[in-house]
């Protein structure tokens, strides 16, 4: 016969059961904090990436600084008024436009936007005033 209460080893399958129970519960929640980080990483990555309309971060940054230094290269020409010149660049290819007052100031702020470090090709959109 039995002890009333039962043995040692049911007495705690009660206790056994409800940490079972905590681990799972804990495991889920893991399951699901790794699945959203993985989502949130993917998304901040593809955010960054670039696509035919969009640049990336970092292309962006590139474009930046070739547009300040073909401003730069320009301003320090004297015969330019870089304020009638406009510099925008994107995906390395910068573009001019604004205006200049003869064809030789056209071909020469050319010129100093090709020499600059990093530019791809230069488009030409400046008109004679």
């Amino acid at each position: 016969m039995r002890a009333p209460g039962g043995t040692e080893s049911e007495k705690q399958l009660p206790q056994f059961n409800r940490a079972i129970d905590r681990i799972e519960t804990h495991m889920t929640l893991l399951k699901r904090c790794s699945a959203f980080f993985v989502a949130a990483l993917l998304l901040s990555v593809l955010g960054c990436a670039s696509t035919s309309t969009q640049e990336s971060t970092g292309e962006y940054l590139d474009d930046t600084a070739i547009t300040t230094r073909v401003k730069t290269a320009i301003f320090n020409e004297p015969t330019l008024k870089v304020l009638q010149i406009n510099v925008e660049t994107y995906k390395n290819v910068v573009q001019l436009s604004g205006f200049v007052n003869s064809p030789t100031d056209m071909n020469k702020a050319v010129a100093i936007a090709r020499s600059v470090r990093g530019v791809a090709s230069v488009k030409n959109d400046l008109r004679l005033r």
